[in-house]
């Protein structure tokens, strides 16, 4: 029986609440800060590999004609008697994507959370921490109808307009759980959208339970990683990776998305075998495009999986 106490703060575990998104931002003070090269042509605070002007020190060179004559080095052109400049490292931001995909398979779980809800969790994580370090944010979340895209926004505007898309969708996708009317091959529509909105020089951050990922996914997200760096997060269920203690004999009326069904000790294993190949797949997936995700569970809060947020 889950208490209160060992839900995460503001949580009841199948809903979703802002304030809960909210409270990530504690989460997010934990992580580091992520030094990575920029890409993308955008003042901000990223290193990139152009030499120009800007706050963080390069190198000195002999003086060119040309060069910004308030750049000038004196120390050394005194010492060597010739004149020297300094270059500087441009600093630049880096845009920040998260593809959070919110499809009914991911409203499941047996212990603590929804794995809906653990990703909610995640993006919210990724997000506030993003915005900690001066980045812009935006994100794509996908479900079975809906694709919503937010282009990314600086300081507090992209995490608010983030905490705001998550709590909206989750709970239409509870409200609609039963709905038939939906889209097919819509993860993969998705990823055709996220190609199209992640800018080159991009982090994109990929946070699903992989069950709707296909093979023709590959081809839009291998365009994706030639211009961005991309990381995934493969959200699971205690249940669905056979970590829950079960009994000898039961009988556990379960419900993934719209189908429904009773496990028994004699087809647990078979469902168990099914499960696995489907998260197998979408890691196969992963590695054709050299993508290696950590696995976050959703029988878990996610501060004592901080771990995995920090490689």
């Amino acid at each position: 029986m889950i208490t209160e106490q060992q839900l995460p703060l503001f949580a009841n575990g199948y809903e979703l609440s802002e304030k809960e998104l909210l409270a990530c931002q504690n989460l997010a003070k934990a992580l580091p800060n992520i030094n990575h090269r920029a890409k993308a042509a955008l003042a901000g605070h990223r290193s990139s590999n152009i030499k120009g002007r800007g706050m963080e020190f390069a190198e000195v060179r002999h003086y060119q004609q040309g060069d910004d004559v308030r750049s000038i080095d004196w120390r050394v052109t005194a010492r060597t008697g010739k004149p020297h400049t300094k270059l500087f490292v441009e600093e630049r931001e880096r845009p920040i994507l998260l593809f959070v995909d919110l499809s009914h398979s991911q409203f499941f779980g047996s212990q603590l959370l929804l794995q809906s809800v653990q990703a909610c969790h995640i993006a919210a994580t990724l997000g506030w921490h993003t915005v900690q370090q001066g980045d812009r944010l935006g994100a794509l979340v996908a479900t079975e109808t809906d694709h919503v895209e937010l282009k990314p926004k600086s300081r507090r505007h992209g995490i608010l307009q983030l905490i705001s898309t998550l709590n909206e969708l989750h709970q239409n996708q509870l409200a609609n759980i039963d709905n038939d009317d939906y889209q097919p091959n819509h993860v993969f529509n998705a990823c055709m959208r996220l190609k199209r909105l992640a800018k080159p020089g991009s982090l994109v951050w990929i946070i699903s339970d992989g069950q709707n990922f296909t093979p023709e996914c590959i081809a839009p997200l291998t365009e994706l990683k030639r211009h961005c760096e991309v990381k995934a997060f493969l959200v699971t269920d205690p249940l669905r990776t056979g970590q829950l203690e079960l009994p000898k004999q039961f009988s556990l009326p379960i419900k993934q998305g719209k189908q429904k069904t009773v496990l028994t000790r004699q087809s647990y294993k078979s469902w168990l075998n099914s499960e696995q190949q489907k998260r197998q797949q979408f890691l196969s997936l992963m590695q054709q495009i050299h993508v290696y995700p950590n696995s976050i569970d959703a029988g878990k809060k996610l501060s004592e999986q901080l771990e995995l947020l920090r490689q």
